[in-house]
């Protein structure tokens, strides 16, 4: 019979049989023989010297010593000793029974919450620290704009890496680059209400200019890589003479004029881990694809749940589709994605075992700026994204045409839509969306109306009398100067000066007067075009010689072209991420 056991025949509290022993400062199992307990059982090999001894001196028989208190001992008071140097048997009164199973079931039901506490935490500190451990980092210095506390609108660029690391991707991606290229790029506008949330995909044959790229090397210092002479094909925004991501982020603004807040970038085995994780993604078909020669893709018409390597030859292949471009195979990724996010957001995310692998997948497979780069930063940014309905994110493509310069039988790029293109933009700064589109409008246009209207009550000052101090957040080089000539030159701004780069770069074009100089300001947003949501009033007058502040953002597109609010919504084909769509 155990303690446990023994204890209980008597009624009496288990921990009440632990005693300390002042000799040897240790808790004991005490025996009482004369409340009719049996002697401990006895041990093959035998009582230790010291408990031999223990036994003799003391004349009670006593259990092993214990080298620690014991777990749920309450705290009992050392016995006195008699004269004869014996100890004295303190009083034991039976303890009500129901007092007794109280304390019973508040010491073991303490000691389990205590430990699942404990356990809990140690659990989630091992896995943060795993999943902080996966993500690889990369400071791409002020090509990222700061969103502290994951606020306002949000531009993630999601970069898709062509290296062809890893078991298996041999026949995939580019054969001469070790790094890569930007082969598969997304977009992601997430709106700053959270109501909506944008992916536009960026061919990688579109021809654009790629700016000049300071980058970070491995000793710290930066290096300038010169951009494009003319226009390249944008993959090689990225692994083209040590470009990072950040020269990629660049890219982006500077065509769209989009200030991009963070970036990821996965590779070919991001596809195959998460695809596995989320259990496999559906996919539709509108006829079978059969590429035995490139992606080896088989699959019959119809729906389909694929992972692992399935799933990276569903998004490489362009072989059977339409005209078998990258833009045809732009619409299985975004059919691809879409599906995932469905899985995510409906399965997954309900499953906390299958969500930790999934996390688990895409920390391993992920490289983010310095912004994002803890697990904890990246659970914020999902966060943001998982506030947005999959009913108001719309997958699209930069709207593009053929390359004119090219022969018409040998076309392979495409250069952006002169008129499309710029819409497209325009709304994504301007944090419009795209399934939402003529209520977005109508309200944009009835709020500026309004702000309009109280802006056109009163005088304007003249050309001359305007003072402002131009700063550049745009993100495009020589934006204030040229600002600068074109308010003295072309408007009589004389009185206007070129503060150079702002602390941060901004999403929009701001002007911030005082109370005092409203007609300036109004004169000098008849001047930029500037909508109603672009001027800060202050509270306080400023000084006779005080200027303004213009602060140019991304929306700025030019010296002399307006900064215009929401753009019309151009016809361009999209995918929204609750709707099923084949590929054909």
């Amino acid at each position: 019979m155990d303690a446990h056991s023994r204890g209980r025949a008597d009624e009496i509290d288990p921990a009440d049989q632990w005693v300390l022993n002042p000799r040897t400062g240790n808790y004991e199992l005490r025996l009482d023989h004369s409340a009719g307990q049996p002697a401990p059982p006895s041990r093959s090999h035998g009582p230790s010297a010291a408990e031999a001894s223990e036994a003799s001196e003391g004349g009670t028989a006593t259990a092993t010593a214990t080298e620690a208190p014991v777990p749920g001992q309450r705290r009992r008071r050392v016995p006195e000793q008699t004269r004869g140097g014996r100890q004295a048997t303190p009083s034991r009164r039976r303890p009500k029974q129901g007092a007794s199973r109280k304390k019973k079931v508040l010491m073991w039901t303490g000691g389990a919450m205590a430990f699942v506490l404990v356990g809990g935490a140690t659990g989630a500190y091992l896995i943060y620290n795993k999943l902080n451990g996966n993500i690889g980092t990369v400071d791409v210095g002020d090509a990222a704009i700061d969103a502290p506390g994951m606020e306002g609108p949000l531009n993630i660029l999601i970069i898709g890496n062509d290296v062809r690391t890893g078991e298996g991707n041999e026949s995939y991606g580019n054969k001469s680059n070790v790094t890569g290229h930007a082969d598969t790029t997304f977009l992601i506008h997430i709106a700053e209400d959270r109501t909506n949330a944008t992916a536009l995909s960026i061919p990688r044959d579109l021809k654009t200019e790629i700016p000049d790229c300071p980058t970070k090397q491995p000793d710290g210092s930066t290096k300038v890589i010169p951009g494009s002479v003319g226009k390249t094909k944008f993959n090689e925004s990225f692994g083209v003479n040590g470009r990072d991501p950040g020269c990629t982020m660049r890219t982006v603004t500077q065509m769209t004029g989009v200030g991009i807040n963070h970036f990821m970038m996965v590779d070919f085995n991001a596809v195959k881990t998460l695809s596995t994780a989320v259990g496999g993604v559906e996919v539709c078909l509108t006829k079978p694809i059969q590429d035995k020669n490139y992606s080896k893709l088989s699959l019959p018409a119809g729906e389909h749940r694929i992972q692992g390597e399935q799933a990276l030859a569903f998004l490489r292949n362009r072989h059977g589709l339409g005209n078998e471009s990258d833009l045809d195979r732009i619409k299985m990724q975004q059919q691809f994605l879409a599906s995932m996010l469905r899985q995510l957001k409906e399965d997954t995310l309900s499953s906390p075992t299958q969500l930790l692998s999934v996390a688990n997948a895409a920390t391993e497979a992920l490289t983010v700026d310095k912004g994002i780069g803890s697990a904890l930063k990246l659970t914020s940014l999902a966060k943001e994204i998982g506030k947005v309905d999959l009913k108001n994110i719309s997958f699209m493509t930069v709207p593009v045409v053929d390359n004119p310069d090219e022969p018409p039988n040998k076309r392979a790029t495409v250069v952006l839509d002169s008129t499309k293109a710029p819409q497209v933009f325009e709304m994504i700064r301007g944090d419009v969306s795209f399934t939402e589109v003529k209520k977005k409008e109508q309200d944009a246009k009835n709020a500026q109306a309004q702000a309009q209207a109280k802006l056109l009550q009163g005088a304007r000052a003249t050309a001359a009398d305007v003072r402002v101090d131009v700063y550049n957040g745009s993100g495009v080089r020589g934006a204030a100067q040229s600002t600068l000539s074109w308010l003295q030159n072309e408007q009589g701004v004389l009185r206007s000066t070129n503060k150079s780069n702002a602390p941060e770069k901004a999403a929009k074009t701001t002007l911030t007067y005082a109370p005092n100089q409203a007609d300036q300001a109004r004169a000098l947003a008849d001047m930029m075009g500037l909508p109603a949501t672009a001027l800060k009033p202050g509270t306080q007058d400023a000084g006779e010689f005080e200027p303004m502040t213009l602060v140019l953002g991304a929306d700025f597109k030019g010296a002399g072209v307006p900064v215009n609010g929401p753009a019309k919504a151009p016809d361009v084909e999209k995918v929204e991420a609750d709707k099923q769509v084949c590929a054909k």
